[in-house]
């Protein structure tokens, strides 16, 4: 594999993996990761370098800003800012049952 090559699919997995981390990989979010994919097949027969380079940009500037929203997130639940928590919550306490093997009833579900 060539450098550029492996540049590209260092930024095509960490795109994806920010996505999944911070968006969600549910049916319904699912379309995220579906737009990330064709893109960059899509692009992935470009001979216009500055091009892909842009793009690339783009898509390593979008993976630092879902990054650093999410620790921006983190930071203020850490300092129990008055922030909606319920997501977060939900998110707690769907990890607590599925570690013992439970799942949660419905009125937990998001």
């Amino acid at each position: 594999m060539s450098s550029k090559t492996l540049q590209v699919s260092k930024v095509y997995r960490d795109l994806l993996k920010s996505v999944n981390k911070h968006i969600g990989k549910e049916g319904y979010k699912k379309h995220f990761g579906d737009y990330i994919t064709q893109e960059f097949r899509k692009n992935c027969n470009v001979l216009d370098q500055s091009s892909v380079q842009q793009k690339l940009k783009l898509a390593r500037d979008y993976t630092l800003l879902l990054n650093s929203v999410q620790h921006h997130k983190e930071l203020l639940f850490s300092h129990n800012i008055a922030v909606d928590r319920s997501d977060e919550m939900k998110k707690t306490l769907r990890k607590s049952a599925g570690s013992v093997g439970l799942q949660l009833p419905e009125v937990y579900q998001a």
